[in-house]
């Protein structure tokens, strides 16, 4: 063959390559190489016709699709992302990558059992790929499936020994199994790998905490926020672990971490914790020697050394500033504090050590509502001081912040006619905001509140009027669910025992709070449900207006509220999902006729959450009740504060048993509590008789820790679901609903 036959022949085979025509071209190939064996050109173009082609189906999309398919799943446009990998994995089936990002796709839209099949799909076409594994672990964990979700993160573990995710991963599939020592060793074996992992000492906190040990499980969050302080997860768990423990010892680092915690508006009710935080503080030795001050002139003779050590303290300061402290020992410190302070003033330093404690001092009063019994002492020093503030005023001055906190300590601050004349500055900006901006705010919303009808029935008017006077409870945090639940995700998590599963399917519910307060129980609520529509009804206006302020500070927009009684909803001529009234209805003249109402506002198979005050848990709170009866004592403040200055130095059994509940340090709390112008107390039998006459069926107590230990001697399936061995549990165990029965019934029709 000629050297331009050659050529010719070489083009003609390269057309015939072009055109598919391959075994045209082989021909052409095999032609050349017999004439010119060692013909480059005819080599490579017989090689390449010979190398095995890979199916177009198998190869991968062009990286830009995938990039675009990701940039679709990063903005959240998860619906078209997935038609959009769904055809890829059509074109493309044997791209493992398009299944990889189609699991997760799919996890967004919550199609578990399809992301769980994509994942499937990516580890048979690529059984090397170990995150594939892991990935088809959690979904096949999220439907339930935990053994072959621990089979599928044992294969990622095969594949690479040192991936402490599907350590961690395994460790949360044995904890659901109730495997709580597995699971503990495969947190350890993440942690070995990867020291920082602030995840695994999360998980491993909820194992710990489910095997009852809960320092170990406070120390494992701790640790978990020492690295990750934002961890929403790990600070929630903390502040449930911090409700049932009591420290000996001394722990910075943890009041550290705990300061962090309150620093949050939603993670921690505070109150809930008060007795762990005590417990942990005076293990100090500092407070230690405050508290064992003998007498006021001991303490004034080392004032600046007790300011000191209080500020020295941050999560003392804190505590004080967010709620009541009911703790005796502490009471008296802080009230001789105050006095001290008081007398003191013309002497006290400026400085922003003192100020800050005088600031935490003047919170921690605010919030008590000034429960502190004054000498006549403090009497005259404060009208000297008041004299003072107003006379610099009048001069064009603005007074000392000292002297401002002082008598923020005492009196709140918009009560003087001369707030709003105070320039806010840096020392003073914590209390004039909660003593003075904020009440104004509250203020105004009194007047755009709707109202359903003017209160008139007489015992409704009478509460009414206890709280407007105490609105009941002032309250500066709130501990709320870190995400919003499904409603058979709150039957799931209570264990609540359907009658009629329907209610389950509800997607937006409307949901009722009768009597909502100052607005704890509506804002937990629609932080609760998913996609909730509330309405939250209270009688009194300044408890409405504080609820109404708290809820768009934590940025609630699902709630709507209005002034009603519970006996006037009729005519709302509405019907709910839910039903919620919580320590109201035992407040009523006839508690049954108003559970009849709210019954009537329950749709057919619609859930109700009611509390109510047990008679055998409040034997004591009775016989006092009826002390205060005989003897005559009012229930104005001064009254109020005489007879709690009484009962703090008894040693009456009644009355030393009161001093441990934390209502006692408050003084809206305190005269609902004791003074409240109406209560009924319920027995279980009676509970049970008002459910059969509403035609509601008993779902379940809401009391996780009640109902694990009442489970103890009553072991059989239907046993939590049986009034009548809850009342037998009861009347061996006559203290264990004074917190009030809290309760899920759904309506029967």
């Amino acid at each position: 063959m000629k050297n331009l036959s050659l050529d010719r022949a070489l083009l003609k085979a390269k057309s015939h390559v072009k055109k598919g025509e391959v075994e045209e071209a082989q021909k052409l190939y095999q032609a050349v190489l017999q004439a010119f064996p060692k013909n480059k050109r005819a080599q490579r173009g017989q090689a390449a016709l010979n190398k095995p082609k890979q199916p177009v189906a198998t190869q991968g999309p062009p990286q830009e699709t995938i990039n675009q398919l990701v940039n679709l799943y990063n903005q959240g446009q998860l619906v078209v992302a997935a038609e959009q990998a769904q055809a890829l994995t059509v074109q493309y089936p044997g791209a493992f990558i398009v299944w990889n990002i189609l699991g997760f796709i799919n996890i967004g839209l919550g199609r578990v059992q399809d992301a769980s099949e994509a994942f499937n799909k990516l580890t048979e076409l690529n059984p090397t790929y170990a995150d594939g594994f892991n990935n088809l672990g959690v979904t096949l964990q999220q439907q339930g499936k935990l053994e072959g979700a621990i089979e599928a993160y044992n294969k990622a573990l095969a594949i690479k020994p040192d991936y402490a995710e599907a350590y961690t991963n395994m460790g949360n599939a044995h904890q659901v199994q109730g495997k709580l020592a597995e699971a503990i060793e495969a947190y350890n074996k993440a942690l070995a790998i990867k020291p920082d992992y602030a995840e695994a000492y999360n998980s491993m906190g909820n194992a710990l905490k489910e095997q009852g040990k809960l320092a170990e499980a406070i120390e494992a969050y701790n640790k978990a926020l020492a690295i990750k302080p934002d961890y929403a997860d790990a600070c929630y768990n903390m502040g449930v672990a911090l409700k049932g423990i009591a420290f000996t010892k001394p722990n910075r680092s943890l009041q550290k971490i705990i300061t962090l915690l309150l620093d949050k508006k939603s993670f921690v009710r505070p109150s809930e914790i008060t007795h762990a935080v005590i417990s942990l503080l005076k293990a100090e030795p500092t407070l230690k020697r405050s508290l064992q001050m003998s007498s006021v002139a001991e303490m004034e003779t080392k004032l600046h050394k007790i300011i000191t050590d209080l500020f020295d303290l941050p999560l003392l300061m804190k505590l004080m500033s967010v709620c009541p402290i009911p703790d005796l020992e502490l009471e008296y410190l802080f009230r001789e504090l105050r006095k001290s302070l008081l007398l003191s003033i013309s002497d006290l330093p400026s400085s922003p050590k003192e100020l800050a404690v005088q600031s935490a001092l003047a919170l921690h009063c605010f919030t008590n509502e000034y429960i502190y019994n004054i000498s006549e002492h403090e009497d005259e020093a404060l009208k000297v001081i008041e004299v003072a503030v107003k006379q610099a005023l009048d001069n064009g001055k603005q007074p000392s912040p000292k002297s401002l906190l002082c008598l923020a300590s005492y009196k709140t601050l918009n009560e003087y006619e001369w707030s709003s004349s105070l320039l806010l500055t840096d020392e003073i900006e914590d209390v004039f905001t909660r003593q003075v901006v904020e009440p104004k705010q509250e203020a105004q919303f009194k007047s755009f509140l709707p109202v359903l009808e003017e209160i008139t029935e007489q015992v409704s008017s009478k509460v009414r009027d206890q709280y407007e006077v105490n609105p009941y409870p002032r309250w500066v945090n709130l501990g709320l669910d870190l995400k919003p639940m499904l409603i058979s995700e709150v039957v799931k998590l209570n264990k609540l025992k359907l009658f009629d599963d329907k209610i389950k399917d509800i997607r937006f519910p409307k949901v009722l709070i009768a009597g909502c307060g100052t607005g704890q129980h509506s804002i937990a609520t629609a932080a609760r449900f998913n996609d909730s529509k509330v309405l939250a009804i209270d009688l009194s206006l300044s408890s409405l207006s504080y609820a109404k302020r708290k809820t768009e500070e934590l940025g609630f927009q699902n709630i709507d509220y209005m002034q009603a009684d519970i006996l006037d909803l009729g005519k709302l001529n509405r019907q709910f999902d839910i039903v919620e009234s919580s320590g109201v209805l035992h407040h009523m003249d006839d508690p049954i006729a108003g559970w009849r109402v709210l019954a009537d506002c329950l749709k057919p198979g619609g859930l109700m959450k009611i509390a109510l005050y047990s008679e055998l848990a409040r034997q004591h709170i009775v016989e006092i009740r009826q002390e205060i009866s005989q003897t005559g004592i009012g229930s104005n403040v001064a009254a109020m504060k005489s007879f709690r200055k009484t009962m703090m130095t008894s040693d009456q059994k009644h009355h030393k048993q009161i001093l441990n509940s934390p209502d006692f340090y408050s003084l809206s709390t305190l005269k609902d509590l004791l003074f409240h112008v109406q209560e009924h107390r319920f027995t279980i039998p009676q509970i049970q008789d008002c459910l059969s006459k509403l035609g509601l069926k008993f779902c379940g107590f809401e009391a996780n820790k009640i109902v694990s230990h009442y489970k103890l001697a009553n072991p059989n399936t239907d046993d939590p679901y049986n009034l009548e061995k809850w009342h037998a549990y009861e009347e061996i165990n006559p203290e264990v609903f004074g917190g009030m029965y809290q309760f899920w019934c759904q309506k029967i029709v």
